[in-house]
């Protein structure tokens, strides 16, 4: 079976469709070929080697810069956790801002451990102060501000904002600039 294209029967593809461009590339990753018969998607995540359960546990690494007052912002807007009383879905977008210390936060641990929430009930202000107590007691940030916003239950929209200063800590003035 032939076509004027030159499509045969080990082609499934209609005339003239060209070929996928993942098919034509062999990725690797610590010298591991991948198959080519993978989908995209499963491509991904073979390389990704995303752990299928949530995590409790946050890793950091060495501020390379701890000699100096800058902030690092993280924006998270997929948060979920249940409502205690009724047991529906409560959705948020997290903001969180800090300046380091000597560690920072690794963001692969910190997305497995903002996932880790959305099987459990909490109150929107207890679990915005559980997350920042988390996270200040494995950063030992200089500033640390983590604001919720949690969408609309009921007609009313919730935002949570909760903060640490290391009282040694003095926060460098405002620069306006003309």
């Amino acid at each position: 079976m032939s076509d004027k294209v030159g499509n045969t029967s080990r082609s499934p593809r209609p005339v003239g469709w060209p070929a996928p461009q993942f098919a034509r590339f062999r990725y690797s990753r610590d010298k591991l070929l991948i198959p080519r018969n993978l989908c995209c998607f499963a491509r991904f995540l073979y390389l990704a080697r995303m752990p299928t359960q949530p995590s409790k546990t946050l890793e950091t690494f060495d501020n390379p810069h701890p000699q100096r007052d800058y902030t690092i912002r993280i924006r998270m807007p997929e948060f979920t956790c249940l409502c205690p009383k009724t047991g529906q879905p409560d959705f948020a977008v997290l903001n969180l801002e800090y300046v380091p210390d000597r560690r920072c936060v690794e963001l692969k641990s910190l997305k497995m451990y903002i996932w880790s929430f959305r099987d459990e009930g909490a109150f929107h202000e207890d679990v915005t102060n559980q997350i920042l107590d988390k996270l200040v007691s494995v950063c030992e940030p200089r500033f640390m501000r983590l604001t919720a916003e949690f969408n609309v239950r009921g007609g009313i929209y919730t935002t949570v904002v909760a903060e640490h200063r290391d009282p040694a800590w003095k926060a460098p003035e405002r620069v306006e600039l003309p």
